[in-house]
């Protein structure tokens, strides 16, 4: 090592050894030069595990029976307190049986699963037992034939069942469901679209008005279109005020329902329709609608649903006769809600048969628009099915001459030729 007064410390390297001497083998991986296998099949199952299978069982044989010796052997619980009983001792031994093999959080997870398959099993068991039991009740009258093409005329309390029927409630509901579309439709989807594409301060008073109505309970619609209009312009009761008390609960779920669909339309489609150089209301007719026709369907069968089914309203504002009335603005006309409530509370079994044939029948017309609206609102917004896209194809076959004429007509104005290509039809 030297060191120098002008330049940094250097160091000198000397008597380095020529020859290394022998080198050390060089360290092998046998198993780098093995090709690798193929990996261990490995079975996943999806679902619930045999573990939790078995512990569901156990629990719920040990609540069954806890429940039995408690209500029933001891009588220490009275015995309508059965299932809730049982219930309860089910979930402290599927608990116990779950924490006997698995940690905290699988305890806790199956705890919460077991409570909201009960709660969706609870919801389904309740309305499916609404609607046999209704069906059940009204079988006798739903078999006979006469019950949907005949009306009460001719047909007493004492009558069989071979006479008398509801359709006269069958043709006042169809009217005025009728009227109260005719009203909501254009009314709901001009609010919907004011809501979305309009906007401004007064959308929020709107927007939060609408909100407030779904929870309007329905007795104070009929109470308003009584006072409004039955009171102060017809002085009677009739189909045409029943509908307007229809039409001020649909309207809420008709508004709220195409307001959120609309809201589902990407706005690149909106600013990509203005680019082409159209107006904004020619967007929202041609672009933005379209879009979520699927979803403003389901609205409107929803609101339908909704509505077709509502007791309170028209039991102020529809009247009650027994005979057919085909005129909604003249006299009173009865719906199948009015006529299925009034027939249930008459003492005898005939009419009661009837009226839960006509809840049975209103049960049925819901859920088939229930069924609809599941169907046709599965459609995501903006995806075409088959039949739609091989329609949207034909009419833009049928466009394509008119296109390409006004395109030559423009060229021709602006003093240019239009070229062989433009001209080609594809």
């Amino acid at each position: 090592m030297t060191t120098t007064d002008d330049g940094p410390t250097t160091f000198e390297v000397t008597d380095l050894p020529t020859d290394p001497g022998p080198r050390r083998p060089a360290t092998e991986l046998p198993q780098l030069s093995n090709t690798p296998g193929a990996p261990d099949e490995v079975r996943v199952r999806l679902g619930v595990g045999r573990n939790h299978i078995l512990s569901l069982a156990g629990a719920a044989a040990g609540g069954l029976a806890m429940g039995l010796l408690l209500t029933v052997a001891l009588g220490l619980i009275p015995l309508g307190w059965l299932f809730i009983v049982s219930y309860l001792w089910f979930l402290l031994l599927y608990t116990a049986l779950i924490h006997l093999r698995q940690p905290a959080p699988a305890v806790r997870n199956g705890l919460l699963t077991v409570l909201l398959s009960s709660a969706g099993a609870a919801v389904a068991g309740t309305l499916g037992l609404v609607v046999m039991f209704t069906f059940a009740r009204g079988q006798e009258a739903l078999f006979h034939l006469n019950f949907f093409t005949t009306d009460m005329t001719g047909a007493g309390p004492l009558s069989g069942l071979d006479q008398g029927g509801v359709l006269h409630a069958l043709v006042g509901t169809l009217e005025q469901i009728g009227i109260a579309l005719a009203i909501t439709i254009p009314l709901g989807m001009t609010t919907a679209v004011f809501l979305n594409e309009v906007g401004g301060r007064l959308a929020r008073i709107v927007r939060t008005v609408v909100e407030a109505m779904t929870a309007l309970p329905s007795v104070v619609a009929g109470l308003f279109i009584y006072a409004a209009v039955v009171m102060a312009i017809t002085h009677q009761t009739n189909g045409f005020a029943a509908s307007l008390a229809i039409t001020v609960l649909m309207l809420p779920i008709m508004i709220r329902s195409a307001d959120v669909v609309l809201r589902l339309v990407p706005g690149n489609l909106r600013e990509a329709g203005l680019a082409l150089g159209a107006g904004q209301w020619r967007v929202v007719w041609h672009i933005v609608l379209p879009t979520v026709r699927s979803g403003l369907t389901t609205g409107v069968i929803l609101a339908t649903a909704h509505g077709i089914g509502e007791t309170a309203p028209v039991l102020l504002t529809s009247g009650f006769t027994g005979v057919m009335n085909a005129n909604p603005f003249s006299g009173p006309q009865t719906p199948l809600p009015l006529a299925a409530l009034d027939y249930v509370r008459s003492p005898v079994p005939e009419m009661v048969a009837r009226g839960f044939a006509t809840a049975a029948f209103l049960l049925f017309v819901v859920l088939v628009l229930f069924i609809i609206a599941r169907i046709i609102g599965g459609q995501d917004a903006g995806k075409q099915t088959q039949g739609q896209a091989r329609r949207a194809a034909a009419k833009s076959r049928r466009d394509l001459p008119r296109i390409e004429r006004n395109h030559a007509q423009l060229l021709a104005s602006l003093g240019a030729a239009p070229s062989d290509n433009m001209q080609e039809k594809p």
